[in-house]
């Protein structure tokens, strides 16, 4: 399985390598699932991603980890705490995105609380955040169930799009 960063009840949460391409690629090259992105990844896109969260690894010690289920051994996504940058300033924030099984299944909840956990006892944060699309309630309602509250909102240019976020956060 390799490293875990890591692990949880039903969880077990890894780094992302080169060989996690088919799992990672049926996340992100699925519409439905990337509807908050308003785009699905190409393969190049894909492989970029990886390598991406990889030099992040590296830079950050954290990203992006595969979020494998422990009883079935089966991803059901990606998730960790990410460094954020909004209007110039650097925040650690928490993001996932999962398979459409392993909706409503209570692993963001449980994945992300945990990731909020070891940021705290990690780092130097005194504040972590969750950049969330207005449309997206499932992750607003992850947010709220995690005692975060918002904060406020702001335009992130993507793809030359201008995509309004809102700004969730919990503070230690």
């Amino acid at each position: 399985m390799g490293k875990i960063f890591l692990e949880i009840d039903r969880l077990v949460l890894r780094p992302i390598s080169e060989n996690d391409f088919n799992d990672i690629a049926n996340i992100l090259q699925d519409i439905e699932i990337m509807y908050a992105w308003e785009k699905s990844f190409s393969n190049d896109e894909v492989i970029e991603w990886i390598n991406k969260n990889i030099d992040r690894y590296k830079r950050d010690g954290y990203s992006y980890f595969l979020a494998i289920d422990k009883t079935n051994k089966e991803v059901v996504g990606v998730m960790g705490p990410l460094i954020e940058n909004i209007n110039g300033k650097e925040f650690i924030g928490v993001a996932y995105i999962l398979n459409k099984k392993s909706w409503g299944r209570g692993y963001a909840t449980e994945g992300i609380k945990e990731c909020i956990r070891y940021i705290f006892e990690n780092t130097v944060a005194e504040k972590v955040i969750a950049q969330i699309r207005p449309e997206n309630k499932s992750s607003i309602k992850v947010a709220l169930r995690l005692g975060m509250e918002l904060e406020g909102e702001f335009i992130k240019l993507y793809e030359g799009k201008h995509m309004k976020h809102l700004i969730y956060s919990i503070k230690k």
